[in-house]
């Protein structure tokens, strides 16, 4: 078990972190506390997410992700930012890369900031790439789904929006208005890239911190994905300081100047005052 952070600690990494310009990385421990799970925090279940390849397969995997993920959805579209959302919008760092989908930064007021993984409220054809919005499709699958959402209330609600559930058959995938094409949600699935533009931004932020004085903060994350340990792992390379704020350890904490064990709200609300 990793072991609390001192007061001493604690407060050396405060001080850290209001010296100079910051970079925050945040994953799904922040969106917890908003009663969205994480994939790897202390007690998190072992789960398997669709990936892209095999959402791509055919029908029946595009059945079975959206029957789960329409249940899931309309229950995640309900979350309220938490304080360490609210806490991270009065801090306002150089530029917030998010590995979330949940958009709760964005609901607490978070301006400067990259989706690094998109965002579960937007929905992308693979057909002519048109998007539209998540609420409308919704509409649609429950029009032509009525009565699934009550048959399958008490499924438990997995994190990125969808639930544990195996009885998937039957339920009837609207196409693209536009074209008749396959829908998906406007996220970076498991075996996809993020996109280049995105990436570049980060890195492009994550440099500027040290000719600067900066310092990247990590917050709610295990960095067990490359999408977002290699921003750790840059900024380690450069000399610019890392705090990392997770409940238990990370891939990146041999990068780290100053880990600390604690809720990621609870220190956020300290550090923003």
């Amino acid at each position: 078990m990793t072991a609390l952070p001192t007061a001493t600690t604690y407060d050396a990494a405060c001080t850290l972190l209001g010296g100079g310009p910051v970079v925050v990385l945040t994953g799904a421990g922040l969106s917890t506390d908003s009663g969205i799970p994480d994939y790897r925090g202390p007690g998190s279940p072992t789960r398997a997410p669709m990936t892209y390849q095999e959402f791509v397969s055919g029908p029946a995997a595009q059945q079975r992700y959206w029957a789960r993920s329409h249940l899931g959805w309309g229950r995640m579209r309900h979350a309220a930012p938490n304080d360490g959302h609210r806490a991270l919008a009065r801090l306002d760092p150089e530029l917030l890369i998010t590995q979330n989908v949940d958009g709760l930064h964005e609901a607490a007021g978070s301006r400067r900031l990259v989706a690094l993984h998109g965002r579960i409220a937007d929905v992308v054809c693979l057909g002519c790439r048109a998007t539209t919005s998540r609420v409308a499709l919704h509409e649609r699958m429950a029009a032509l789904n009525p009565g699934f959402a009550e048959r399958h209330a008490t499924a438990e609600v997995r994190p990125d929006g969808d639930v544990e559930l195996d009885d998937t058959a039957g339920f009837v995938v609207p196409a693209c208005e536009g074209c008749g094409g396959v829908l998906k949600p406007d996220v970076v699935f498991f075996g996809e890239n993020v996109p280049v533009h995105r990436v570049e931004r980060c890195y492009a932020a994550v440099e500027a911190l040290a000719p600067a004085g900066g310092t990247l903060l990590v917050a709610g994350s295990s960095l067990t994905v490359m999408s977002g340990l290699r921003f750790v792992r840059r900024a380690a390379k450069l000399g610019v300081p890392v705090v990392i704020v997770n409940r238990g350890s990370t891939r990146g904490d041999e990068h780290a100047t100053y880990k600390l064990d604690v809720g990621c709200s609870e220190f956020l609300g300290a550090l923003a005052g």
